[in-house]
């Protein structure tokens, strides 16, 4: 579901990242509130990259396309809690005058 990596047209830069290792970086950055600047270097994905790549992947649409099919497999396994389901919300002051 990833979308395919594409190299620069005019050519240089690094040597094409393995995408798992980059989607498990990008993972732990957005559900442990580390910084970007201070991934580990542990996943072997510099926090440029995996920035750059979160980003890509945020236009393509990725964290859309695999909400649905993540909470399938989830629901499928039986690992699935909705007991703790957390649903966020936003208020907004309401307009004053006509409807």
């Amino acid at each position: 579901m990833l979308p395919s990596f594409n190299s620069r047209p005019q050519g240089g830069g690094t040597v094409p990242c393995d995408e798992r290792a980059v989607f498990t970086a990008v993972v732990y950055v957005l559900t442990s509130g580390c910084a970007w600047r201070h991934l580990p270097e542990t996943f072997g994905v510099s926090p440029a990259t995996a920035h750059r790549r979160f980003t890509a992947w945020t236009r393509a649409g990725l964290w859309r396309r695999l909400h649905r099919p993540v909470l399938d497999e989830l629901g499928a396994r039986g690992e699935l809690d909705w007991a703790s389901a957390i649903v966020d919300a936003a208020s907004v002051r309401a307009k004053r005058g006509a409807r």
